[in-house]
């Protein structure tokens, strides 16, 4: 009875005020990551840990990343609560305004790196996120916190404490001089249960190939067998000893790092990420589940302890093909004859544009003719030091910035970007004015509060499905990499690609209930915010909401499903957005070109430019 009043009153909280003033001390809370795990692709055979979470606890059928569906920006989201607009860390590859000196002095740094997360920390008042963190916002309360895994994302979580003496912080760059310091607590801790005080690399698992030789053929055991070994025999156990609550972020790396690099399938669409060597990553991330689980139980902490499940982002298979990019008809070292190289964007709006094209990643020198940006990036201009244009470049979407803020500029490069095959819906910041093909910014909540610089214009990639039964499980997209065609990536507006999985169990969850409302990664910090009791002040105002429906006693809030069109560009291109509301909170299905994106829709009676939104 004790346990159902306490749930009761956690749900009217939940209602009433942001945050939950409880009656006992709170649970303890993992988040478990399995990075660019489909939603679809979990069954018991193939991932009987996931399953099972998702089958005995809450099932989030109806979830959502974030858009653009990168890494860093759901990281964002889950440690904050809060959308891109606000947090500000719109890519995984975003333009900072300044050379980043952990990113080779980069214009353009890819931020999965401990030492650029600090500097562009220390650029931007000293949080570039500038928002409250879960971790930040647990510790500053009394509870253990601990976040271990994938370099990048794990560290986001509390990324302005770089002591290791508050936040266990175990990582890629654990034991170097690139990595977060461990205290004399935990290394007492990880000698006495035999392990190293480095991190192993992913060895082969980290080969990514090139055209003519494929990728890895492993899933990434060993690597992640440390974290989880780090975590259930170090840091649970050293929790379990301090005896109050806890919340421990676990990021696995895979099945994602293995779907990137995966050589099952070099230059062909099929079976693209779902040959033997993605299902032996997924296999990867769920046997360190079930291992997390087990330690659980034999520590006495299952029945205390809720465990959230929420990957980043969906998956697809790369596509490098285009029949209008010039850059396609052009000849490149090691791009096979026909394919678009790593850069295509960039490549070609410099060309519309007829200025000079430079690679931030290579001290800004020229991209001659015939060559491609090294890492995709491009600055565009007659002075690098002071771009005209910018791309940032991703993967299955890209990030275009104005830093001069040339209105008249904006127009040419959406009409350039209009031309493209590739191309499939884009988003102008709503500064620039509106342009005839295109939606704002704001429609997917990425203009908001944010101290970094503002993307002039997101890129969604074409995509298309190959021929199987579940189309979402078997998406391709056209991908701005330096990976192959064949191998895997994501980020783009495609169902595929937003529909993440999502589940959780423990005690301030429903047991076997299947949640058809709409959820994303923000409303996961914000749940385990509530779940926890914490105190945390919002900044800007896009934020997600608690997932109250999913506690015992909660009821399914009222949603409903809307379109929003823009006007027709002028070949008659229209940007259609797919979204969800609950509330006034935005869940973003799939947006693009009709016949450019899968899972992409619109109803049959709204034809108006606006219409729905």
């Amino acid at each position: 009875m004790k346990s159902k009043f306490r749930h009761l009153a956690l749900v009217l909280a939940v209602i009433a005020t942001p945050a939950i003033v409880q009656a006992e001390p709170p649970h303890n809370v993992i988040l478990f990551v399995p990075d660019g795990l489909r939603a679809l692709i979990v069954t018991p055979q193939n991932a009987p840990a996931f399953a099972a979470v998702r089958d005995n606890g809450v099932d989030f059928k109806n979830p959502h990343s974030l858009f653009p569906t990168f890494t860093t920006p759901n990281a964002s989201a889950m440690a904050t609560g809060h959308y891109l607009g606000d947090t500000g860390d719109f890519s995984n590859t975003i333009y900072t305004g300044f050379p980043v000196p952990g990113a080779g002095d980069s214009l353009t740094p890819f931020l999965e790196a401990d030492p650029v997360l600090g500097d562009v920390d220390e650029h931007f008042a000293g949080d570039y996120l500038d928002e409250a963190t879960l971790l930040k916002a647990a510790r500053a309360q009394g509870f253990s916190t601990a976040t271990i895994g994938k370099l990048g994302p794990a560290l986001i979580f509390d990324h302005t404490e770089r002591t290791g003496q508050q936040t266990i912080v175990v990582d890629d760059s654990t034991g170097s001089k690139a990595g977060i310091p461990l205290s004399d607590e935990v290394k007492a801790a990880l000698t006495s249960a035999n392990l190293p005080l480095q991190a192993p690399s992913r060895g082969d698992n980290g080969k990514a190939g090139n055209a003519t030789t494929p990728g890895t053929r492993i899933a990434n055991v060993v690597q992640q067998d440390y974290f989880t070994d780090v975590t259930t025999k170090a840091v649970l156990p050293m929790f379990r000893a301090r005896n109050k609550p806890f919340v421990l972020v676990f990021w696995s790396r895979d099945p994602d790092g293995t779907q990137h690099n995966q050589g099952d399938s070099l230059n062909q669409l099929t079976p693209g990420i779902n040959g033997p060597t993605s299902l032996a990553s997924i296999k990867n991330a769920d046997d360190d589940l079930a291992r997390i689980r087990q330690a659980l139980a034999d520590l006495g902490l299952d029945g205390s302890t809720d465990i959230i499940v929420s990957a980043d982002h969906g998956f697809s298979t790369i596509s490098k093909e285009s029949k209008t990019s010039p850059s396609a008809k052009a000849s490149y070292e090691g791009v096979p004859a026909g394919f678009i190289p790593p850069g295509f964007v960039a490549i070609d709006l410099a060309a519309a544009l007829n200025l000079k094209l430079f690679d931030p990643d290579k001290k800004n020198a020229p991209v001659e003719t015939g060559t491609y940006p090294s890492r995709a990036n491009g600055l565009i201009g007659t002075d690098p030091a002071k771009p005209d244009v910018v791309v940032a470049a991703n993967g299955g979407s890209d990030l275009v910035y104005l830093p001069k803020g040339d209105k008249k500029l904006a127009a040419k490069v959406v009409a350039a970007l209009l031309a493209q095959d590739y191309v499939s819906g884009l988003f102008v910041d709503d500064s620039l004015g509106r342009f005839p093909g295109t939606l704002p910014l704001s429609a997917i909540n990425l203009k908001g509060s944010a101290v970094t610089p503002m993307p002039a214009i997101a890129i969604n990639f074409r995509s298309f499905a190959t021929d199987c039964a579940e189309k979402l499980t078997c998406t391709v997209e056209v991908a701005d990499t330096g990976l192959q065609q064949g191998q895997g990536m994501h980020g783009s507006f495609s169902r595929a690609d937003t529909m993440n999985f999502m589940a959780a169990i423990g005690p301030d969850f429903r047991a076997g209930f299947a949640d058809p409302a709409p959820a994303s990664n923000a409303d996961i910090g914000k749940t385990i915010a509530a779940v926890l009791g914490l105190q945390i002040k919002d900044k800007g105002r896009l934020v997600g909401r608690v997932l109250g429906e999913a506690m015992p006693g909660g009821q399914v809030p009222r949603y409903l499903a809307k379109v929003m069109q823009s006007p027709p560009g002028p070949t008659g291109l229209v940007t259609v957005l797919n979204y969800q509301l609950v509330g006034d909170t935005r869940y973003f299905d799939s947006a693009g070109f009709i016949g450019r994106t899968v899972g992409l829709s619109v109803p049959k009676t709204q034809t108006s430019a606006s219409a729905n939104n």
